[in-house]
């Protein structure tokens, strides 16, 4: 599967989960936490994998949530309760970030963090 902000290979038996947007020293974005899900699932399914480590391309780790969107980053709940689009059974207005929380907890192998330089 090819992913935009992830890089995910497999060696050894070793699946690393390698944060992919250096230019905004690898920030945290919706589409992000997408691909690291699938990225998890697709290491979950397989059994020649039998741990996961998570990295950042240099320069960074991670520099937390992108906020380069200023304000609306944390508007889409508010923008969708105003149009009446926001449905709060609906699981696509959980918080990403939240999500990715569980599903690492969930996760079937053991997982590693490679803090590489900054972590937000």
């Amino acid at each position: 599967m090819p992913y935009d902000t992830i890089k995910y290979a497999v060696e050894d038996q070793v699946a690393t989960i390698t944060l992919n947007r250096p230019h905004r020293l690898n920030a945290f974005t919706y589409e992000m936490g997408d691909e690291i899900i699938a990225a998890l699932d697709l290491a979950d399914a397989d059994d020649d994998v039998k741990a996961i480590i998570f990295t950042g391309e240099s320069p960074a780790f991670c520099a937390g949530a992108d906020l380069s969107t200023g304000a609306e980053t944390f508007n889409m709940v508010a923008q969708a309760r105003e149009s009446g689009e926001f449905d709060e059974t609906d699981p696509k207005w959980r918080d990403k970030g939240g999500l990715l929380n569980l599903r690492i907890w969930n996760t079937l192998k053991p997982v590693i963090g490679a803090i590489n330089g900054a972590a937000v």
